[in-house]
């Protein structure tokens, strides 16, 4: 029962921060500088995802067919698109199809 009330304080907690970000902040306007920066939020969180990807849990690197198969398309829908959930999209499903090939 404890691990419950845990997962439940841990996902009311997560919901408030963000909640409170979203109401504190909704009529105000964002400087210029903030604007840009937030610009490199997306190419950051889709490197932390692809590196953690990459590293098993020993730390070595995992690096296979389906993997740079993934990388390959993710760049490319990227480059092509300009959209980083279209090239996330594409790159899991090469990924998870070719692994379920092999």
């Amino acid at each position: 029962m404890t691990v419950f009330i845990a997962i439940v304080l841990a996902g009311l907690g997560t919901y408030a921060m963000r909640a409170l970000f979203l109401v504190a902040l909704s009529n105000k306007t964002f400087p210029p500088l903030a604007l840009r920066l937030l610009e490199y939020v997306a190419p950051a969180v889709m490197g932390a995802l692809v590196v953690s990807m990459l590293i098993d849990s020993t730390g070595q690197l995992s690096l296979g067919a389906p993997e740079l198969a993934g990388l390959g398309c993710a760049a490319f829908v990227a480059a092509r698109t300009r959209n980083h959930i279209y090239a996330l999209a594409v790159a899991m499903a090469v990924f998870w199809g070719l692994r379920w090939i092999m």
